[in-house]
């Protein structure tokens, strides 16, 4: 990358320290400058890309000296790829620097005071650990520093794999991913040669033709293997043939299904999913219950670390079954299913209906009958006679999304005034100002981070809040 002459160039400047977004940060003078894939200790050289009144960001020119708490990446795509980009950082830092993220924007944002924070807890696995993965296809295939030197043109621009970071259009055909186990690498690298052997177009997002779309592979603790391929036009002939040798090449698949997709986007919710093979959907088991997955229910992706988080919930409730407990923005009701045993009765509220039939699925299918579950918007449905007809709750279990709890549901739940909330998050600074929205009627009892997604900044923490 050549110098920018109309933004400033930092010599050996020392990465201090990691901020919001797991991004490194170097100081110049009382000027914070933004980085990424380097770590504190080491000394660099930084061109500024933006500049901002109170902060700058720029990209790493060249490594002066290597910190003393860094890490070999493990993975030959690490860099390039959009994930895992805390590779470089030992496990036990990555766990410090999550927990002390969680720390300042609790104390920072919510103006929380507390005495002790209980440690991480750390995922017994940091490579692959995911359920799921999602796989795009493209026929504008990135090329490595090694292609683009190469003198002759590669033929086959066609990639299966992630995104490039900051990049829509650009994907990396990517060769292991150490996030998901096996049967994943194998029937993605076999999807991808069997593609490229006969001729089946990739994706062009910028066009909006081609027939390969995207890949979806999801796996279970119990072994059970979900692949749904997403094609962009229906074509009979092609379609089942290529699936046909996908089952019988992978006897390990479950569950083979398929979607048309010809939107503009990849999303796929809105979207009907055909069943081509075995069954509509595969198990993940937890404790003594079972749940069904299907091609668009949510579940954590992360299933050790999940039943982790699920017990830390269920003790946070303190839950001696004569509670009726309200779980917001319950998903597929997971966590509602989880607690319903402990608990009298047990009302989950999704926006999203799917969701809500899955939810309903699996207390049926686990033979639970306290629990009910409701579709809509949540500061629409939970209001007075809401809570008049299901009855008032004592526990309220939140896992909101990362944007964090309507602020009209804040203040139906402040109206509500249940004795507890055990609030589960994604995002602690979203976390962090809603705890203080609160603050006047509740106060910070428990604090347990929880680490989902090692190598990468992404961090759950669990708040135990009480009434005053």
């Amino acid at each position: 990358m050549a110098r920018n002459k109309n933004k400033p160039y930092y010599k050996e400047v020392l990465i201090e320290d990691i901020g919001a977004e797991g991004k490194s940060l170097a100081k110049i003078g009382d000027l914070v400058v933004f980085t990424q894939l380097v770590v504190p200790g080491d000394i660099v050289d930084i061109q500024v890309t933006k500049k901002r009144k109170k902060y700058q960001e720029g990209k790493v020119i060249r490594i002066h000296e290597f910190s003393a708490d860094r890490a070999e990446a493990f993975c030959c795509h690490f860099g390039v790829c959009g994930g895992c980009k805390w590779q470089n950082l030992p496990y036990t830092k990555q766990l410090f620097y999550k927990e002390k993220q969680i720390k300042e924007q609790l104390k920072r944002i919510g103006k929380i005071e507390f005495s002790e924070i209980k440690p991480i807890l750390s995922s017994e696995q940091q490579t692959f650990y995911r359920n799921k993965l999602e796989f795009t296809f493209s026929n504008k295939k990135w090329l490595t520093i090694e292609e683009v030197n190469n003198v002759i043109d590669p033929v086959n621009m066609n990639s299966l794999g992630f995104h490039v970071s900051g990049m829509f259009n650009k994907i990396i055909n990517i060769e292991k991913c150490w996030l998901q186990p096996e049967p994943s690498n194998k029937i993605r690298n076999f999807i991808y040669n069997y593609a490229v052997e006969n001729q089946l177009d990739f994706f062009d997002i910028s066009l909006q033709q081609g027939f390969l779309r995207t890949l979806i592979i999801r796996t279970t603790s119990t072994g059970e293997t979900m692949v749904l391929i997403s094609f962009f036009k229906y074509d009979k002939t092609k379609i089942e043939t290529f699936l046909n040798v996908l089952v019988k090449e992978f006897s390990e698949i479950t569950s083979l299904m398929f979607v048309i997709n010809e939107k503009g986007n990849d999303n796929i919710t809105d979207q009907d999913i055909f069943l081509f093979y075995g069954r509509d959907y595969i198990l993940e088991e937890m404790e003594d219950l079972k749940f069904k997955i299907g091609p668009k229910s949510f579940y954590q992706t992360n299933s050790g670390q999940a039943y982790k988080l699920y017990k830390i919930v269920r003790d946070f409730a303190g839950l001696n079954g004569s509670e009726t407990v309200y779980d917001l923005y319950t998903g597929t009701g997971t966590i509602a299913n989880f607690v319903a045993r402990n608990s009298k009765k047990v009302i989950g509220i999704e926006y999203v209906p799917e969701a809500i039939e899955d939810a309903k699925t699996n207390s049926e299918f686990n033979n639970i009958g306290n629990t009910l579950f409701f579709a809509g918007d949540i500061k629409n449905v939970l209001n007075d006679e809401f809570v008049i007809k299901n009855g008032k709750p004592d526990i309220i279990i939140i896992d909101p999304p990362r944007a964090g709890v309507h602020a009209d549901v804040i203040n139906t739940i402040i109206s509500i005034l249940p004795e507890k909330i055990v609030y589960v998050s994604c995002n602690p600074a979203t976390q962090a100002r809603d705890i203080l929205s609160m603050s006047g009627k509740y106060k910070t009892i428990k604090i347990q981070p929880v680490d989902m997604f090692p190598h990468t900044h992404h961090v759950e923490n669990v708040v135990l809040l009480e009434k005053v």
